[in-house]
C-alpha cells in the first residue's frame, strides 16, 4: 500500500452504497486485518500500533500504543476496553459521521484492540442524543456476531469478545474519561481522583483502557498497511490522517480528511473558501475549548506540535470558521454560557468559576460591562486554570483569555458604549 495525501484511508467507504452493511464492509477490505492480527501475538500488535506512531484522537494525542503498553500482562482481573464516544465538545462532529457511515471499521478496531490488550468485554458509550447511531451500531454489532467476527472463538483464534454499545445521559462532562467510567457504571458522571488511573484500576475498578472512536478506527489500516505505510502521511511526530470537521462560515462544511499538518489555508481550499466571501475574522483548531486562532494563523501545520507552538491544541480537529460580521465577546459568552451548563459541580474552581465568568460576559455583551470586567475575567480565569479536577475548568478559560488576548478592543469597545450612555445619562 502507498500513501498518497489525497487517497481517503479513514473515510475510504464512506459515499459507497449502504457504507455500514457488514456486505460493502467486506468487499472493501473488511475484517482482512483482523484475520491478520489474529495470527499474531499481542505483544506484535501493541509494538505495531507504538511503532506507527498513532496518537489519541479524542483530543490529548497521547501515543496509542504506551496507552495500551500500561494494561497488565496478566489476566487475575478482566480488562476491559472502553470506547469514548460521547462527543459533546462544541463543533465536534467527527466520530458520529465515523459510526453511521462506517460502523464496522470501528468493530473491528475494538476486536484487533481488545485481542492486544487481553480484553474479552468491550463497551462503547455513545453519546445518547445520537439514538440513530446508536441503533446503527448495535445493527452491526448482530451482523459482526452473526458473520463470527464477534463472540466465542472469534474465526476460530480461541479469542473470545462481546461488544456492549452503551447510550450516555447527555452529559458534556462524561468525554472526560474517569467521568465516562462512572457514568458506565450507573453513577453520576463526575471526574475520579487520579492516581489510580484506569489502567490499573478503570471500570469496575478492572484494568481499563479508554481510546476514542477515531484512534480504533485507525487500527485495521494500520494493521494491513503497516506502521512504515503510516507514518508516510501526516508529520514526524503527528503521523497519520486526520478527519477535520470544518463548520462556520464556509461554502462546503463538512468532515474533511486530511494528513496531520495540513494548514487551514489548504482546508479553506477543500470546502469551497470562505462563504459568500466575506474575510476571516477567526476560528478554533479543536472546538471551544482550544484558544483562538486568527487570521494570522492561517499557515499554521495543524498537528499535535504544531497547534501548540503557535498557542493553541489540536484537540479534537473541530475546525469552527468564523467571518468578521461575528462579535468576539458574543461568542465566548455562547461557549462560556455552555461550560457553565455542563459543569458538573464537583470542583469549586469550575462550579463557581464559569457561573461568575458568564455573569460578567453576559452582562458587558448586554452594554453594561466596564473596563475592570476585563481584569476580572482574566483574573477568574487565572484562579481556574490548572486548578480545576478535570479539564473542563481550562477548556472554559481558553476562549476567553484567546478572545482577549487577540481581541480586546472589541472587549473594550463594549466598555466604552457603557461609559459613554453613564456619561449621557449624568449630563
Amino acid at each position: 500500500m502507498t500513501a498518497d495525501p489525497v487517497t481517503p484511508v479513514l473515510t475510504k467507504r464512506w459515499l459507497s452504497p449502504q457504507s455500514w452493511r457488514l456486505s460493502t464492509y467486506e468487499k472493501l477490505e473488511g475484517y482482512t486485518a483482523l484475520r491478520k492480527a489474529l495470527k499474531g501475538t499481542p505483544e506484535q500488535l501493541v509494538q505495531l500500533v507504538k511503532d506507527s506512531g498513532l496518537r489519541g484522537r479524542g483530543g490529548a494525542g497521547f501515543p496509542a500504543g504506551v496507552k495500551w503498553s500500561f494494561m497488565p500482562p496478566n489476566e487475575d482481573k478482566p480488562h476491559y476496553l472502553v470506547i469514548n464516544a460521547d462527543e459533546g465538545e462544541p463543533g465536534t462532529c467527527k466520530d458520529i459521521p465515523l459510526m453511521m457511515a462506517d460502523p464496522h471499521s470501528l468493530i473491528e478496531g475494538c476486536v484487533i484492540a481488545s485481542y492486544a490488550m487481553r480484553s474479552h468485554h468491550c463497551f462503547i458509550y455513545v453519546r445518547g442524543e445520537a439514538l440513530h447511531c446508536i441503533r446503527r451500531l448495535n445493527a452491526a454489532v448482530r451482523e459482526a456476531k452473526a458473520a463470527g467476527y464477534l463472540g466465542t472463538d472469534i474465526l476460530g483464534s480461541g479469542f473470545d469478545l462481546e461488544i456492549t454499545v452503551h447510550a450516555g445521559a447527555g452529559a458534556y462532562i462524561c468525554g472526560e474519561e474517569t467521568a465516562l467510567l462512572d457514568s458506565l457504571e450507573g453513577r453520576r458522571g463526575q471526574p475520579r481522583l487520579k492516581p489510580p488511573f484506569p489502567a490499573a484500576a478503570g471500570l469496575y475498578a478492572a484494568p481499563t483502557t479508554v481510546n476514542n472512536v477515531e484512534t480504533i478506527a485507525s487500527v485495521p489500516y494500520i494493521v494491513n498497511g503497516g506502521a512504515d505505510w503510516f507514518r508516510q502521511m501526516g508529520s514526524e511526530k503527528s503521523p497519520g490522517p486526520k478527519i477535520f470537521s470544518i463548520s462556520g462560515h464556509v461554502e462546503r462544511p463538512g468532515q474533511y480528511e486530511a494528513p496531520l499538518g495540513t494548514t487551514l489555508r489548504e482546508l479553506l481550499e477543500l470546502c469551497g473558501g470562505m462563504k459568500d466571501g466575506i474575510p476571516l475574522k477567526f476560528w478554533t483548531p479543536g472546538g471551544s475549548s482550544t484558544p483562538l486562532f486568527t487570521a494570522e494563523h492561517l499557515d499554521v501545520p495543524l498537528d499535535f506540535e504544531g497547534a501548540a507552538e503557535a498557542g493553541s491544541m489540536l484537540g479534537t480537529t473541530a475546525v469552527q470558521v468564523f467571518n468578521e460580521t461575528v462579535s468576539v465577546p458574543w461568542a465566548v459568552m455562547k461557549w462560556t454560557q455552555f461550560y457553565e451548563h455542563e459543569s458538573c459541580g464537583k470542583c469549586t474552581p469550575c462550579r463557581e468559576g464559569t457561573y461568575w465568568l458568564a455573569q460578567i460576559l453576559e452582562r458587558m455583551v448586554s452594554g453594561h460591562g466596564t473596563e475592570e470586567d476585563i481584569d476580572t475575567l482574566l483574573d477568574v480565569c487565572d484562579n481556574i486554570l490548572g486548578r480545576s479536577f478535570c479539564a473542563l475548568g481550562d477548556g472554559a478559560v481558553s476562549p476567553i483569555t484567546s478572545g482577549i488576548k487577540y481581541f480586546r478592543d472589541e472587549f473594550l469597545a463594549l466598555c466604552e458604549s457603557n461609559r459613554r450612555e453613564l456619561v449621557g445619562a449624568q449630563a
